[in-house]
């Protein structure tokens, strides 16, 4: 995958919450036991505390519930009309597949795990078939929202582009920020 594809799969998943940064190899190195209602772009840095093998191995897939609160909060945060809702079904509907794909192999993942521990190739590849599937939810999701955006009013817009914007430089700097400063 290279730099840019993985840049714009995070600032979409970012924006619409399905939050492939949680599931980065540099997010794995946080402790698997981190509070659940942590988003991830409030969790600590990945070198902070120094893990055991398994703990930097398991994953968090995003629950049904934390899908269906983005899902929500979003529906809220947009104002969506009775006129807009069918359209907005589709993209709640895209935004669900695409978190179930992650999540499934997510838990392949942390099964594999626990049968026998990840080098870093292993590592790798494996966050490579999660962000290909992420950036194959995509390809319903963002058709769905671009449709959904087109009926908004420029009030509903706004709000909308503030609200990515926010999400995916949030993530973005969380994600892409350097371990340390040169003087």
């Amino acid at each position: 995958m290279t730099a840019s594809r993985t840049i714009l799969a995070l600032a979409a998943a970012a924006a619409l919450g399905t939050g492939l940064a949680a599931w980065s190899p540099l997010a794995q190195a946080q402790s698997s036991t981190s509070s659940p209602a942590m988003p991830p772009s409030t969790s600590a840095a990945p070198m902070a505390q120094p893990q055991s093998k398994a703990a930097k191995q398991t994953v968090a897939p995003r629950t049904n519930a934390q899908v269906e609160a983005r899902i929500t909060q979003l529906h809220r945060e947009l104002k969506i009309t009775s006129a807009q809702q069918a359209d907005w079904n589709k993209l709640a509907q895209a935004m669900r597949e695409s978190a179930h794909d992650m999540s499934t192999l997510i838990q392949e993942r942390n099964a594999a795990a626990k049968s026998k521990p990840m080098n870093a190739v292993d590592n790798l590849k494996n966050y490579e078939k999660i962000a290909d599937a992420h950036a194959e939810g995509l390809k319903d999701v963002v058709p769905a929202f671009e449709t959904l955006y087109d009926s908004m009013s420029p009030a509903q817009k706004k709000t909308a582009d503030t609200v990515f914007n926010q999400r995916v430089n949030q993530r973005v700097r969380s994600t892409a920020a350097p371990a340390h400063s040169k003087s």
